[in-house]
This record gives C-alpha cells, structure tokens and sequence, in this order.
C-alpha cells in the first residue's frame, strides 16, 4: 500500500495549532457591543429578539424616552429579519409570509405616537455592520430644541 499524501503543508499545520491555542478566549461579540456603546455614551442599543409586539414597543418606548431626555443622539434597534416565524405565518393566513412583524410595526408605532415622533429626527435602516434589514436606527433630535 502506498502512503497517503497529506493535503496541507507543515506551515498549515503551525497555523492550526496556534489557532488552536488561542480559542481560550474567543471574542464575544455581545460584550464588544456593549462595551463599544458603553464607551460612546452617545448611541443605545436594544435588541428585540424574542419579545412580543407590545414588549418590543413599550422597551422601545422606554429606551427613546430614556436616550432623549439623557441627550443621546442614536439609537440602534435590532430586529432580526422575520425569517424564523415560516411555522406561524403557515398556521396564520392574516400573517405575511413577507414581512417581519417586528422589522415593520416597530418603526410604524414609532411614528404614529405622536410623543416619540416630537423626539425622533429621522428613522432608517442599520448599516450592513450593525444589522443591515435586520435592524433600523433612531435619530433623536436635541434636547434644547424640544425645549
């Protein structure tokens, strides 16, 4: 029988062996986001993940009415993309199988309170980094001006 050739080269093998070694402290990704808007006072971030409709508008709520008066300029909101709820949209004939209930009524109750809306500059869609159509961003206006 002859010997096997190995696909992958001695300089592969050191690569894989020292990344080996470092995956005792793998990077958290929710600690970097938290520690990155604890740093910049200035943008809140909220995850809705998992809440109910009214859940996710009465912490939304809070958090604009909290970042406003404390004079924070941005807020990102994350809410997935919707694409996890096939099974109830199946069972819901009143349910779109193309839109996300979150992604969409959030922004939507957002601008109906007429008290958040006197708050809010401007709505958009996050950034690909920060979540892209899975997330949106709030713009507060300042303080002083609503004064």
């Amino acid at each position: 029988m002859s010997k096997k050739k190995s696909c992958y080269t001695s300089k592969d093998k050191k690569d894989w062996i020292s990344f080996i070694k470092n995956m005792e402290n793998p990077k958290d990704k929710d600690s970097e986001i938290y520690n990155n808007n604890k740093k910049n006072d200035k943008t809140k971030i909220i995850d809705l993940h998992g809440f109910s409709l009214d859940e996710a508008n009465k912490k939304v709520r809070d958090l604009v009415n909290f970042s406003f008066e404390n004079n924070c300029k941005k807020i990102l909101v994350i809410t997935g993309k919707g694409l996890r709820s096939k099974k109830k949209i199946e069972k819901n004939p009143y349910l779109s199988n193309e839109m996300s209930l979150l992604r969409n009524s959030v922004p939507n109750f957002l601008k109906n309170n007429k008290e958040l809306s006197n708050k809010i500059y401007k709505i958009s869609e996050a950034d690909f980094k920060d979540g892209g159509k899975g997330a949106f961003y709030i713009f507060l206006k300042n303080l002083k001006d609503k004064l």
